[in-house]
Formats: C-alpha cells, sequence, structure tokens
C-alpha cells in the first residue's frame, strides 16, 4: 500500500549531511520525496512510498545520520501525493 507522510526531525539536525542522508536511505528504500532545512533549524521530510519501506525510513529518521543527535521527531500520515524524485531544498 503507498502512503506519504510529513516528517518534522529537532535537534542537530542542520550542518551535520542530514538532508543529503535521507536522500541516499530514501532512494535506497524506493522512496520519493524530499528533505528540506526549517528556518528555526529543524528538518522537514516528505516521504512517499510503499508503507513497509517508510516504516524502515522513519526508523532511521529517529536517529539520523552518525553526526545528528535527533531530539524529537513528529510523523503524520497525509493524503498520497507522487513526486517523481526525492529531492534536497
Amino acid at each position: 500500500m503507498n502512503v506519504s507522510y510529513i516528517v518534522h526531525v529537532s535537534g542537530k539536525v542542520q550542518g551535520v549531511y542530514f538532508r543529503v542522508s535521507s536522500q541516499q536511505k530514501a532512494i535506497d528504500y524506493g522512496l520519493s520525496g524530499y528533505a528540506r532545512n526549517l528556518a528555526d533549524g529543524d528538518v522537514e521530510v516528505f516521504l512517499s512510498g510503499q508503507q513497509e519501506n517508510v516504516n524502515k525510513m522513519l526508523a532511521w529518521l529517529k536517529h539520523g545520520p552518525e553526526r545528528a543527535e535527533v531530539t524529537k521527531m513528529q510523523q503524520k500520515q497525509v493524503d498520497w501525493q507522487e513526486h517523481s524524485f526525492f529531492s534536497i531544498s
């Protein structure tokens, strides 16, 4: 089943390759969407794909790449949106 999620990740998540690492993981899991920095220092991630693979990505986002320090993650399932790739903005 295809699903879409919007995820808000807080902590030390900018300047630690969080978005690039998120893109690499999303591609590995066959997901589309985006990762973008927010003005408050957090990162927003949008994911679309198979539920099983989205679940794997959500589990990874809870800790992120090695240099990240995730202190909080909020996720919300939203209406399906298809993206043709996973972008960084």
